[in-house]
């Protein structure tokens, strides 16, 4: 399993991941009596200083609330959380220093900004809830230059309704900097813009990653703009992680039938993209075995017929969610020792 992250004294450098979380569930209750639902059900996931990590998979399957866990805006049913090699406590307190230093880019950056609130006041509103004692207006300049609005000044008083929707999503990524964090989690944050300001978007992120060491989790359901960004990328699929690793060896190599299966959708991909079998996941109805079976392609196609049994009904472990490859998923490991898997 990986190591949290320790601090080498005299230096801000951590040794290990900056975030880590390791057996992390977030179970919701169950409507009207129904079964709970497991909407992250045992995931282990590092992201290490200065690195971009891609979390993709379809809607529904656990991303977001993961993501949200991650920052403390939802208690973990159990699990752990540490930042800087420190557990994340949930108490006011501990929970505002920390969302100094991890901060939320949302997808919408329409709803992110309060419509009667000029620029100024979107990007200042941080610095005013922590109490920040230095210059505000060079704090806010400084922040609205970053996110690559130039000159600053000439946006501090302009509505949200006066911008595009490149420029929001900018302020709304400025709002996040201001408060200098070392990681930022993005929520979808391209879905909502035109295709020509997506890449400008996701350029932004990788200046920001190299001139100011920023880590950031990008939560997706996009493989390609995880190519495109990421370092390493997480696969999710049912409350779980099923694939993880460098982002060019997952997804010029995918080992796991869903990560194949999200790729073959690609306007790039060879091949006639491929059509998954049985219902939609449902984290109150996680099926025995392999939490994908009903719905693989290879399964159905009969090529797994050799660990049928195993896929129907034998569980898989949690994978390491540090930076080695590996894949949840018996047909992968069958010719494999058990360890590989994850």
């Amino acid at each position: 399993m990986s190591t949290v992250a320790t601090v080498v004294p005299g230096t801000k450098t951590p040794t290990g991941p900056l975030l880590a979380a390791h057996g992390l569930h977030v179970v919701f209750p169950g409507r009207r009596g129904g079964a709970p639902a497991r909407a992250v059900d045992g995931v282990d996931l590092d992201i290490g200083a200065g690195e971009i990590v891609a979390l993709v998979g379809e809607s529904g399957c656990g991303k977001t609330t993961l993501a949200r866990s991650l920052l403390g805006l939802v208690k973990p049913t159990s699990g752990t959380v540490s930042f800087d090699g420190q557990p994340l406590a949930y108490t006011s307190k501990a929970l505002k220093a920390y969302r100094k230093r991890a901060q939320l880019v949302l997808q919408d950056p329409s709803g992110s900004l309060n419509p009667r609130h000029t620029v100024y006041d979107a990007v200042a509103e941080g610095l005013r809830i922590h109490g920040y004692a230095g210059d505000e207006r060079e704090a806010v300049a400084g922040a609205l230059a970053r996110a690559g609005l130039r000159p600053p000044e000439r946006f501090f008083l302009r509505y949200p309704h006066e911008l595009s929707g490149g420029q929001r999503q900018r302020v709304v990524i400025a709002g996040a900097l201001v408060l200098e964090p070392e990681l930022i989690v993005a929520d979808e944050p391209v879905a909502s813009l035109d295709a020509s300001v997506r890449g400008e978007i996701l350029a932004l992120l990788l200046r920001l990653r190299d001139e100011l060491g920023l880590s950031a989790l990008v939560v997706t359901h996009d493989l390609g703009l995880a190519w495109n960004i990421a370092d390493r990328v997480a696969v999710m699929y049912l409350g779980r992680v099923v694939e993880t690793g460098p982002v060019e060896s997952v997804l010029t190599d995918p080992q796991h039938p869903y990560t194949r299966a999200l790729l073959s959708v690609l306007p790039e991909s060879e091949g006639a993209p491929v059509v998954l079998t049985g219902e939609p996941p449902d984290p109150s109805r996680i099926p025995s075995g392999c939490r994908f079976h009903a719905r693989c392609q290879v399964l159905a196609s009969g090529e797994a017929a050799q660990v049928a049994d195993r896929c129907r009904g034998e569980s898989l472990p949690v994978l390491d969610g540090g930076g080695a490859r590996a894949v949840a998923c018996h047909w992968v490991a069958r010719d494999r020792e058990p360890e590989t898997t994850g």
